[in-house]
């Protein structure tokens, strides 16, 4: 005999479902969890890592939208290859080869935004327990993809120059990392880009020691000042592993990244993937490519590069007429965000309470320390805000910090 639960047991159900330790161990992201504050109403929000609303190629896409469901309509509908839609693959390896090293469509593969493509590289490098070293600070994204993985880390310091290398030899020795982690271009959180010399030398101990080099790229074309440098792949081949995303270029919302790797590489994470999604969405896949065959996409980079680096500049005058002088920052030449170095004995997490009651934020950079640090320091994205709205927001935020400094 069949018994049902009555209205009222459905009503109130009482689950104790067995999540796995790393699952009841997750974090929420800091950053998610302050653009719920930011959002609100009246408040100026430096806390994301938005590209511009108002510079989102709306009418482009619209165009390529109808373009794809007109000319490839069942096909970009339909399931896809793991590795990603061949047009698309071959016209992103192409990009790829003017920037330094010659690759093909088997080097590419397609990822649903860059953060699957952390994701994948955590599956298929880290077992728990490996050490993986990172810049100090690092992007958030990664840690929090690695972390599920269960990594540890052997953060390095940087200064304006990037990370310092002279201390990396001496950390793989010690801690024997599965692979090295960088954004070399315009870091986040920091804006920081490595220099040419920089990139040589952790190219040379990469070789030296034989171990996987993964170069976290989103911000590469989004240079507004000083001279272009040579990626890591165009110097190291196929010892780098690259991640590369149109997030920045294009629009989030299509969610493509991809990553270039080996062959052999590719093989692997394609494994990975297809456990995952089975594949990336092939409709934006589509869109991606039209938008990359229409010509679209280099006088879109121009023009976001003209506006960004307005923001840019409008930010750090204001920051220079109006934040206690004891505040220091490094000068981004591309990328989104500003990094504020506060005096050491003042927390940020306690300056943004203050800061959103005066309706404005930002992200306090503790979470970018794997090592706990950095709670003197916070993450300003320049990018999001009409010039008006930063030199506002850059006055009440420093109304709040002459309280401490």
């Amino acid at each position: 005999m069949v018994t049902f639960l009555d209205e009222k047991e459905k009503a109130t159900p009482v689950f104790n479902w067995p999540f796995s330790k790393i699952a009841n161990s997750l974090e929420a992201s800091v950053i998610r969890e302050t653009l719920k504050i930011s959002s609100k109403p009246g408040i100026i929000n430096f806390a994301g890592g938005l590209p511009a609303s108002e510079l989102l190629p709306i009418d482009q896409i619209q165009e390529c939208c109808d373009s794809v469901l007109t000319d490839h309509g069942a096909q970009a509908l339909q399931y896809s290859i793991s590795q990603g839609v061949p047009v698309l693959r071959e016209l992103i390896a192409h990009r790829i080869s003017r920037q330094g090293l010659p690759v093909t469509a088997d080097n590419i593969l397609i990822t649903t935004g860059s953060q699957q493509g952390l994701d994948l590289i955590g599956r298929v490098f880290i077992e728990p327990g490996d050490y993986v070293i990172t810049e100090l600070p690092t992007y958030l994204g990664a840690l929090q993809a690695f972390n599920f993985y269960q990594a540890r880390y052997a953060p390095i310091p940087m200064d304006n120059d990037g990370m310092i290398i002279e201390q990396l030899e001496e950390k793989i020795k010690e801690f024997r990392p599965k692979m090295i982690y960088v954004v070399p271009n315009f870091q986040n959180p920091s804006g920081i880009t490595l220099s040419y010399q920089r990139r040589k030398a952790l190219m040379n101990l990469v070789f030296r020691h034989q171990i996987a080099m993964i170069d976290d790229n989103p911000y590469g074309e989004l240079r507004y000042s000083g001279t272009p440098l040579p990626s890591l792949r165009g110097l190291g081949g196929d010892a780098v592993i690259q991640l590369g995303t149109f997030s920045k270029l294009i629009s989030p919302g299509l969610r493509v990244g991809w990553i270039c790797a080996p062959v052999s590489a590719i093989k692997i994470i394609e494994k990975a993937k297809q456990a995952v999604d089975l594949h990336s969405s092939t409709f934006t896949q589509f869109i991606a490519a039209e938008f990359l065959k229409r010509g679209y996409l280099d006088p879109h980079i121009e023009q976001i590069r003209t506006a960004y680096a307005v923001k840019r500049d409008t930010m750090i005058a204001a920051m220079k007429e109006y934040f206690p002088p004891s505040i220091r920052w490094p000068y981004p030449d591309g990328g989104l965000f500003l990094w504020v170095q506060l005096p050491d004995n003042v927390s940020a997490s306690m300056v943004f309470q203050q800061a959103v009651h005066q309706g404005v934020a930002f992200i306090h950079g503790r979470p970018f320390h794997p090592d706990g640090s950095g709670d003197n320091t916070m993450r300003l994205n320049f990018a999001s805000s009409s010039p008006e709205n930063i030199v506002e927001g850059i006055k009440r935020l420093a109304r709040v910090l002459s309280q401490y400094c």
